[in-house]
Order: C-alpha cells, then sequence, then structure tokens
C-alpha cells in the first residue's frame, strides 16, 4: 500500500531548485497517482525522453518514489508517485537571509508576523521529521476562525481582551520548573482576510 503524507516540506536550495523548475511542476502534480513517463508525456505534450530526466530529478530529490514496475518482455515500466499531496519550500533554504522574527525590531509589523510564520515552518518541519523518524506522535494545536469586526474600535477592544486572557492562561498554566515538562511555543496572528477569499460558512 502506498504512503503519500499531506504535507512536504523543502528545506534545501538544492531540493527547492527542483521544485520549482515550472515542468518538474507540472510533473508533480500529475504524480498524484503512479503514472510512468510515457503516460505523462502523453499528458502535457512533452518528449519522454526530457519527462524522464525529470523524473530522475524528481525522485534523487525525494520528492517522487517508484510506486511499481511492470515488466512487458524484456522492458520495465517504472511508475512514479509523488511523496505529498503538498508542498511547502521552508525558509531554510534560504540559507542566512530567510526570514527571522529576531531581526525585526517593529513586532505590530505585517513582516514580523510573516516571520514568524517563516518560523513556524522551519519549526514544525524539523519536529515533524523527527517525529517520523522515531515513530512517535507530535503534539500540536491549530486554531483558524474568521471574525469581521464593526468597526476599528471593537478590534481593537477585541485585541485588548485576547491579550488579557491569553496572559492570564499563560500564568495559570507555565511551570518553569516542572520536572520533565516541555516548553511549547504559542503564536496569535491576525490579518485582514484578502478579498478574493471564500468566507466561511458559519457552522
Amino acid at each position: 500500500m502506498l504512503f503519500m503524507i499531506d504535507v512536504e516540506v523543502i528545506d534545501t536550495p538544492q531540493d527547492a531548485t527542483v521544485a520549482l523548475d515550472p515542468v518538474r511542476s507540472r510533473i508533480l502534480a500529475e504524480l498524484a497517482e503512479p503514472a510512468s513517463a510515457t503516460t505523462i508525456a502523453s499528458r502535457l505534450g512533452i518528449a519522454r525522453q526530457k519527462v524522464n530526466y525529470h523524473l530522475r530529478l524528481l525522485e534523487s530529490s525525494g520528492l517522487a518514489k517508484v510506486a511499481e514496475e511492470r515488466r512487458w518482455g524484456g522492458l520495465t515500466e517504472r511508475l512514479l508517485v509523488a511523496t505529498a499531496s503538498s508542498y511547502i519550500v521552508s525558509p531554510s533554504a534560504l540559507g542566512p537571509v530567510a526570514a527571522d522574527p529576531d531581526r525585526s525590531a517593529d513586532r505590530l509589523s505585517a513582516s514580523y508576523l510573516l516571520a514568524l510564520a517563516a518560523r513556524i515552518i522551519r519549526e514544525v518541519s524539523a519536529l515533524v521529521r523527527k517525529s517520523r523518524e522515531t515513530k512517535k506522535g507530535l503534539a500540536t494545536l491549530s486554531i483558524d476562525t474568521e471574525i469581521r469586526f464593526r468597526s476599528a474600535a471593537d478590534r481593537a477592544a477585541f485585541s485588548g481582551e485576547l491579550t488579557k486572557s491569553i496572559t492570564s492562561l499563560v500564568a495559570r498554566f507555565h511551570d518553569a520548573k516542572a520536572p520533565g515538562g516541555r516548553a511549547h511555543r504559542l503564536v496569535l496572528v491576525a490579518h485582514p482576510v484578502p478579498h478574493n477569499t471564500p468566507t466561511k460558512e458559519k457552522t
């Protein structure tokens, strides 16, 4: 049985270069299901030799893997499949110029929010990789919702109450000296919803 993870994080410049090539990106999308070079060449209108070249790069970078081998007479047909349903390029792939919240002076800026998001990808991807290696679960929490404020004053009031509530919860549960305890990072962000993003249905 084939196993495909939901999201794979690409964290090296070399693998990012492979994945971001327009042709290889299209091929990777075609590999949501096992497919051969001949099949992909037919779908995309690309010569099979070129498809084979790109498949070798995807495979060597760990973005695709062999799903099945079929023998036809003296020939062997390889079917490859993507290793994940989708991919994210980690800021780690950019090396020293990657976004880092520690380098941002304005903690109320959009740039700082983006740097926080970059750190989440970098840290969580490393934890996920270790979790797979050790076959141990990873405890995480995600909350995603939308709120429509009537005014800027309401938004400010909400921010104040939220900060007060979180500060109270942290003070209640945080124990810096707990034997066997483990520190967790809590990040709360808010930003306007882009106009072209569908609004969530209320439940």
